[in-house]
């Protein structure tokens, strides 16, 4: 149940029975929100809703050999990419995240420290969205591991962003840069002498130590990039901003591509979208194609596409605390999404990110 932290049929090396990991768990992480009236240790967690609020709920699986592996996530970024996945859901409907729901589906040969470290990265996160994390789950599986996470937030009745509210003539910004965690994925694989198969590839396979830090050689930018991928940082502050103050008009996060993603916007609206590829936010590559690639259909990146009645435009500047807001181009009535080239050559743009269903 979702306050309940069942360890049935651990072995010692993780703990040694259930009331200790709720006693370990319960020590990192105080419940300090007023509005928490019950948290880990009991069949539920109990919480109030502000008056005035909606309550926002996502759910994110990580999954081991998909999501991440032994071999190039440390336990900290597992635990750090398991609630990055839904905080930055929540930033893509402009709320604030409020609580979080951890399940863990771990093997009996996972050692205790790989558990310590996975919620060092995870409640260190926390902490940093002031995330209260009241519950979960874990049980034991003959593998692979396996994550859930949970997140509630909270925003004002009738503020929240929705993928279906782009119009013709909206204009197209993206926050941030795109391509930097496929990058940083392609790197780390090379490090680890795996060969890259694309910048969409998440079935990663090697079982081997998992890397302490980040390759002594690496220039500043590809250091970057592998920060990118281990640690994102999703764009909560963005997402209620320009919520808050109606900028927006439609939203999502880019967590499969921006080509898939920017797909599900225009299908949800019902819409179109004109891309100029040369404004686009992209990796520093010698290959701009293969730049232009990463940064299409990459994914992991968890930075916000959004559309704005170009009347409000001139309200938004350049940068968001630092984030760079790129315009990119324009939603079109046609609903067709058009990659726009500097040479004048236009093309379909199809779909090209990470999809579970895809073969």
């Amino acid at each position: 149940m979702p306050g309940d932290v069942t360890l049935a049929g651990v072995a010692e090396p993780m703990f040694g029975n259930e009331t200790e990991f709720v006693r370990w768990l319960r020590a990192r992480v105080p419940e300090r929100d007023p509005r928490l009236k019950l948290g880990i240790g009991d069949d539920a967690a109990l919480v109030g809703l502000p008056q005035g609020h909606e309550l926002i709920l996502t759910t994110d699986l990580s999954l081991e050999d998909v999501h991440f592996t032994t071999a190039l996530h440390p336990p900290r970024s597992v635990g750090h990419r398991a609630l990055a996945r839904s905080l930055s859901d929540v930033a893509a409907m402009g709320g604030t995240p409020r609580y979080a729901l951890v399940s863990l589906a771990l093997t009996r040969g996972t050692p205790r420290a790989w558990v310590e470290g996975f919620y060092k990265g995870l409640l260190a996160l926390a902490r940093t969205f002031k995330v209260s994390v009241i519950g979960g789950d874990t049980a034991v599986v003959p593998g692979p591991c396996m994550i859930d996470v949970i997140v509630a937030g909270e925003i004002p009745r009738r503020q929240a962003l929705r993928r279906a509210g782009a119009r013709p003539g909206d204009l197209l910004y993206v926050s941030g840069r795109l391509g930097l965690s496929a990058l940083g994925l392609r790197l780390l694989r090379a490090a680890r002498g795996g060969q890259d198969t694309g910048p969409a590839a998440r079935q990663m396979r090697p079982k081997s130590e998992a890397p302490s830090e980040l390759p002594d050689a690496a220039p500043a930018s590809a250091r970057e990039a592998i920060q990118a991928h281990l640690y994102p940082q999703p764009q909560c502050a963005l997402g209620r901003y320009l919520a808050a103050r109606r900028l927006a008009t439609a939203m999502i996060d880019l967590s499969d591509g921006f080509s898939t993603d920017l797909r599900r916007l225009c299908e949800a609206s019902g819409v179109g979208a004109r891309v100029r590829a040369e404004h686009l936010p992209q990796p520093d590559l010698k290959d701009p194609g293969d730049s232009l690639q990463l940064a299409l259909h990459g994914g992991e990146d968890y930075q916000l596409l959004f559309t704005v009645d170009p009347r409000r435009a001139l309200r938004l500047t350049g940068r968001f605390r630092g984030v760079p807001l790129r315009l990119i181009g324009e939603i079109t009535r046609a609903r067709r999404i058009i990659l726009h080239h500097l040479t004048g050559h236009e093309e379909t743009l199809r779909p090209g990110g990470f999809d579970h269903f895809r073969e």
